[in-house]
């Protein structure tokens, strides 16, 4: 019977693992960031989108797969654009192997650049799960001082598609949202039967509880979040990918960020604490 396997290779000549489970599903991992730049389900074809361009070095963030955000979001506070947790060096943790998947998991902890720009004890720890046509993501917080912290944080998640006018998102009828595309954020109700990406999007859905559909003609992709209350839909469409210069002009419309997160509502985790939040998706 094959065995749930986890190699080290070079991905763009960057450490990384490729985690395979027993029936042919696969994730790469960088260890930069802990970075998820590859998930292929069993039988199946990539559902990440990664840019031809990204960057792999120390200190930058790499452009595609699921960046973690962590522990601020966008630049709703005073740190670095998405905080630090995206650029900085895991360690492997764990692998754990059954009859029908694969779990990694990787581990970051406060460090002398950490403390410089936000001077808290945590340990973050991604694991990552693969089995058939379901992928599993699940970031935990926990809390190593002495005193309370608050964060904001989100699974950026890039997903491939084939053409984005023609991919609909399903699900997020009726819920609020912030439009982040204007700069006085204003506050707005979804009203469509499905979201279709005609222009630059860039909204935080708020208090979003039920799965979501990211239907194309021939593929779509179950997306689901746990413990994280907030979806962020974001494409930066023709004008905003001008600013990119990790991103082919026309690659805006091979993506759509979908990502699960908590951003209205910061986590306060108090000393010895512990949060989870966790993003699945299910490849149709």
């Amino acid at each position: 019977m094959p065995q749930a396997t986890v190699e080290d290779i070079l991905y763009h000549d960057a450490p990384a693992l490729r985690l395979q489970s027993p029936d042919g599903a696969s994730a790469i991992i960088l260890l930069h960031g802990a970075q998820v730049v590859s998930w292929i389900p069993a039988g199946g074809q990539e559902r990440l989108y990664m840019s031809e361009l990204a960057q792999i070095a120390p200190g930058k963030a790499v452009r595609g797969g699921i960046p973690v955000i962590f522990p601020q979001f966008s630049t709703l506070g005073p740190l670095p654009r998405h905080g630090f947790a995206r650029t900085q060096a895991w360690e492997r943790q764990s692998l754990r192997a059954e009859a029908d998947y694969a779990m990694l998991t990787l581990r970051l902890a406060a460090n002398e650049s950490t403390r410089a720009i936000w001077p808290h004890a945590f340990a973050l720890e991604l694991s990552i799960s693969v089995t058939g046509n379901r992928f599993d993501i699940e970031l935990e917080v926990q809390n190593e001082g002495e005193d309370a912290f608050t964060f904001t944080c989100a699974l950026h998640t890039y997903l491939r598609v084939k053409e984005v006018e023609e991919a609909h998102l399903e699900g997020l009828n009726g819920h609020r949202y912030t439009d982040c595309t204007d700069t006085a954020r204003p506050q707005r109700t979804d009203t469509g039967v499905f979201l279709a990406v005609e222009a630059e999007t860039d909204r935080i859905y708020h208090q979003v509880e039920r799965p979501l559909l990211l239907r194309e003609s021939r593929q779509s992709v179950g997306i689901n979040a746990e413990n994280m209350p907030d979806i962020v839909v974001w494409n930066p469409w023709e004008h905003s990918v001008k600013n990119f210069t990790d991103m082919p002009p026309k690659d805006f419309r091979r993506m759509l960020c979908v990502e699960a997160a908590a951003i209205e509502t910061p986590i306060e985790l108090a000393a010895g604490g512990i949060w989870w939040g966790r993003q699945t998706l299910i490849a149709m």
